[in-house]
């Protein structure tokens, strides 16, 4: 049984602490991919995925393909809330 929140594996959880720590870009767009520390994150399925199920968003507006510096929503706070401390 994992103690890990429903549907949230170490990496989703490692995405969502990045962006608590300031870390973390997300391009304004349909489909807008992460970026950590400056780098395209290594699987932006699961970044568009964060993205559809409401858990990140843009912190702010920002044009077609800009980047803007990536927030968590009420839902992901409580997502990161649920999981277990990072070890």
């Amino acid at each position: 049984m994992s103690a890990l929140p429903e549907g949230l594996n170490h990496r989703a959880l490692s995405m969502l602490r990045a962006i608590v720590a300031g870390r973390a870009q997300i391009s304004c767009s349909a489909e807008p991919d992460l970026f950590i520390d400056g780098v395209p994150c290594c699987d932006q399925y699961l970044a568009h995925t964060l993205a559809h199920e409401g858990l990140i968003e843009p912190a702010q507006r920002g044009t077609r393909g800009e980047l803007v510096p990536a927030a968590l929503t009420d839902a992901g706070v409580a997502a990161l809330n649920l999981a277990p401390a990072a070890a």
